[in-house]
């Protein structure tokens, strides 16, 4: 065995035993970098030097903005007008109080960016709702942490910043365009799904459909909704960068949350800063770490073996993009969000681009979805447990009773997957964004 073999062998081999032995994936990431670079000789100093380039990024700069922005507005009063809206547009449908809980998150997941803040907030309103109305709690938890993944593809998202900052070279607004019809079409997936369920077990609709009501909830709701706005707009338009736009979200939410829907007070606001730091922490430490790790996978040439070691599997295009499927659903089983695109795009995305013939924008779109089903499976599952811990229901209730709704995700996936328009053409019309393949 050469000495890169051993090396890989270290880093991978390390890594993994220590996820199994349920490390911190920080901790995990780093110790098996320190490892490998040691064995190779490098110095700590090296590796220091690494960890701090990594995270000297104008760009990543966006990602504590929108980080920021997400807790401020979801603190700040919004979740229950947001709801009110979803109602307003889809209450009335069999199952009204699943859709509106569907419908919700695609709203509010615009705001927080984030699946567990989704689920905390609306959950623990909208889960004791729909029970009080005579959902079952499995059946109304299941509906609540799925539909968090929306949040995860509707901009601004901060995980979609970190895939274009690890892929290079993608536009950030081109990628927050690419994530609305995505995430549109894992919601309906999830409607569908919810519907069948509703008229099976006799859930009970709402109130009919008022135009009246609808125009009044979106009154309420604009100044939430303006937030999103602001960002992509201003981003695709070349109005401000990325990180621009999100230290301006940040400002635009501290005013609507305090004066505006007056839901914090300054003393709230200092309470979640706070908050923040600690969530922002553990962000920088993992793209810090990350760096270091991607580097040694870069120049021990693991991504050109794993292309290898594909192609010599298959030459079917659809088997790789299945395959490429696979590996991120199995890795997103195990590892949180965050870490998986720092790592897996290195290695994945040249396979992706080259022998799938897949588009960056499309892929990173792929990454997301894939990581957000990971949220919810078992053994790491981050969503569910905050589901399970919201809705008063064991874990393995909400694991049964999210079963079909996978389904739903699995086919919003493959439609993704292998229509690369529905990722693609908006970033087209309105971005001017030529696709890698053409």
């Amino acid at each position: 065995m050469d000495a890169n073999s051993i090396a890989i062998t270290i880093l991978l081999g390390s890594f993994f035993l220590m996820i199994f032995l349920r490390f911190p994936i920080a901790y995990a990431v780093a110790l098996s970098s320190i490892f490998t670079m040691l064995y190779q000789g490098s110095s700590l100093n090296d590796i220091s030097r690494l960890m701090v380039k990594g995270i000297s990024s104008f760009s990543l700069m966006a990602v504590p903005f929108f980080i920021t922005m997400g807790v401020l507005m979801g603190s700040g009063g919004i979740s229950q007008k947001l709801i009110a809206l979803a109602n307003a547009c889809v209450g009335w449908m069999r199952g009204g109080l699943a859709q509106v809980n569907i419908v919700a998150s695609y709203f509010f997941g615009g705001i927080s960016g984030s699946a567990a803040a989704d689920t905390a907030s609306l959950g623990s309103i909208l889960i004791p709702m729909m029970v009080d109305e005579g959902y079952d709690a499995d059946f109304s938890t299941a509906v609540t942490v799925t539909s968090s993944c929306e949040g995860l593809l509707v901009p601004p998202s901060h995980n979609m910043v970190i895939y274009a900052t690890t892929a290079g070279g993608i536009s950030v607004g081109s990628l927050f365009l690419a994530g609305y019809l995505p995430g549109a079409l894992l919601a309906i997936t999830l409607m569908i799904g919810s519907y069948i369920f509703s008229v099976k077990r006799g859930y009970p609709k709402g109130a009919k459909f008022s135009l009246k009501n609808f125009i009044i909830q979106l009154g309420k709701s604009i100044w939430a909704l303006a937030a999103v706005v602001i960002v992509v707009v201003g981003v695709v338009a070349g109005v401000f960068t990325a990180t621009e736009s999100a230290a301006i979200a940040v400002i635009y939410s501290l005013i609507v949350s305090v004066f505006i829907y007056k839901g914090l007070n300054w003393k709230g606001v200092w309470k979640v800063l706070d908050d923040c730091v600690g969530t922002l922490a553990i962000v920088l430490i993992l793209i810090a770490t990350s760096s270091v790790f991607g580097y040694i996978l870069t120049t021990l040439n693991v991504p050109r073996l794993a292309a290898e070691a594909i192609t010599n599997l298959t030459n079917n295009r659809i088997l790789i993009i299945l395959l490429l499927n696979v590996i991120l659903l199995v890795l997103g089983a195990i590892m949180d969000m965050a870490p998986i695109i720092l790592i897996a795009t290195p290695i994945l995305l040249p396979i992706a681009t080259g022998v799938a013939g897949l588009d960056p924008i499309q892929f990173g779109i792929m990454v997301v979805l894939n990581c957000g089903i990971g949220l919810l499976t078992p053994p790491v599952g981050a969503v569910l447990f905050i589901g399970s811990a919201v809705g008063k229901v064991s874990m393995e209730k909400v694991v049964k009773a999210t079963f079909p709704f996978y389904l739903c995700m699995i086919i919003a996936l493959l439609l993704v997957s292998f229509i690369p328009e529905i990722s693609l053409i908006l970033p087209k019309i309105f971005a001017g964004y030529t696709p890698a393949n053409m």
